[in-house]
């Protein structure tokens, strides 16, 4: 039976996931492969403190170079994040002639278009299944599943820590602050956990799939993207009153040769099939001109879910190894072919047309509906509903609005004049609707 040599590059928590899937399950992944998965090398910083998982102390090295110089070595799997020294191991075992996969969101957003050209001119494939929704096979459904199709719209849940946080606020009521550091002592949230409720993973994880989808090298700086630390339970209860609940949603939109790629609190509606999707769990909705509307759902992290996705790349390019494609690639990095991939016109954000609620904190007097509705009617924003109750701040009452379809341009200006008012007490809040039609049960 062949054996097919591997190196691990970064031994933290998914590192462990992966050693000990390729471990535990080596004889169905032997009886599927045909092969021998053999972890020859694992080189991190820190290879001294004692891990959930035993390995034989001789292959633990400090010096990942043991590895990306290894003749032996055939796939490298880089697990240790960030934008450096990653990015350089990766190139260095590219030019070495080894295959790479990598959970590396990050790296791939900012600089995929060096690392996929790279792999490209070496004939080499890079597995990144892991850098999007954990254990959701979502990057291998965009470049096999669902080749035949044109898609329209991805859009998802795909940060399980903001996910945790607006559900807890949801059903509990919990403040924002609170429900975070219950979320850090429960180990869902980092110890800094500004990527994660700023939207900032979820703009590196829609790069990817953006990328893939429409077959472009996205700019992640192109994202327009917000957190979720403004959202108040006020906010939230309104929402349900509504009937909606809110959600940090990553969307990537296409219309014609533009491309609408955003992250931000999203109000989708309650019989909308990803408003049901709570705590740490991810879900993804794809739409296709062929299929119409998939929708995935599974764990977004952790280390077994991860290391499921990271085993099943090293064997899609172990049964390439195994039956002899050499200087070809089975699947292209973004599923379509090099000189397919071509640019696309970024849609800003002030071009985007959606509907909106909008919390005003306003001064108990009589004409304040008059005076701010006549300067949304002003810029041609039309009120779907209006929602006003009793005094909960002293001085200032709440009035919420729902807008039919406006233009974020539009939208953007009357608030500007809006929170100018002498009536307005404080800044307006806004919150982005979704009502994904497509993808209602």
């Amino acid at each position: 039976m062949k054996t097919i040599n591997i190196g691990l590059i970064g031994f933290g928590t998914v590192g462990q996931g992966v050693v000990r899937i390729l471990k535990e399950n080596r004889k169905v992944i032997e009886e599927r492969l045909g092969a021998v998965l053999h972890l020859k090398k694992i080189a991190d910083i820190d290879i001294e403190t004692p891990r959930a998982v035993k390995v034989n102390k001789n292959i633990l090295t400090k010096d990942a170079k043991e590895i990306l110089k290894d003749p032996e070595i055939d796939i490298v799997i880089e697990l240790i994040g960030g934008l450096e020294p990653a990015k350089t191991f990766i190139l260095e075992a590219f030019d070495n002639g080894k295959h790479v996969v990598t959970a590396n969101k990050a790296l791939l957003a900012e600089h995929g278009e060096e690392i996929f050209t790279k792999a490209n001119e070496k004939s080499l494939n890079i597995g990144f299944e892991a850098s999007v929704g954990g254990g959701i096979p979502i990057i291998r459904s965009l470049k096999e599943g669902l080749v035949a199709n044109n898609f329209l719209s991805i859009y998802g849940i795909i940060n399980g820590t903001g996910n945790y946080i607006l559900t807890k606020m949801t059903d509990e009521g919990g403040k924002f602050d609170e429900v975070l550091k219950e979320a850090k002592e429960k180990g869902y949230a980092e110890a800094d956990p500004i990527l994660d409720i700023e939207g900032i993973d979820s703009a590196h994880k829609i790069v990817i799939l953006a990328s893939i989808a429409f077959g472009t090298y996205f700019p992640l700086k192109n994202v327009y993207t917000e957190g979720i630390t403004k959202i108040t339970p006020m906010d939230v209860q309104y929402a349900l009153e509504l009937g909606y609940k809110i959600k940090l949603l990553a969307i990537a939109k296409k219309y014609n040769n533009k491309i609408d790629v955003r992250v931000h609190p999203t109000m989708i509606p309650m019989q909308n099939l990803i408003s049901k999707v709570d705590g740490v769990l991810n879900a993804i909705y794809t739409t296709g001109d062929v299929v119409g509307e998939n929708i995935l759902i599974g764990k977004g992290a952790g280390s077994l879910p991860t290391g499921s996705a990271i085993v099943g790349d090293i064997v899609d390019i172990s049964r390439e190894l195994i039956v002899g494609i050499e200087k070809k690639i089975r699947v292209p990095s973004l599923s379509y072919r090099k000189e397919s991939i071509r640019p696309l016109t970024h849609m800003d954000i002030k071009e985007v047309v959606l509907e909106y609620y909008l919390r005003f904190s306003v001064l108990d007097k009589p004409g304040v509906l008059s005076k701010i509705s006549g300067v949304l009617g002003d810029h041609n924003i039309s009120i779907s509903s209006v929602l006003q109750k009793g005094r909960r701040e002293k001085g200032s009452v709440p009035v919420v609005m729902m807008t039919h379809e406006a233009k974020e341009e539009n939208m953007q200006s009357a608030l500007v004049k809006i929170d100018k008012l002498d009536i307005v007490a404080d800044k307006t809040m806004l919150i982005r609707v979704e009502e994904g039609k497509e993808s209602k049960e």
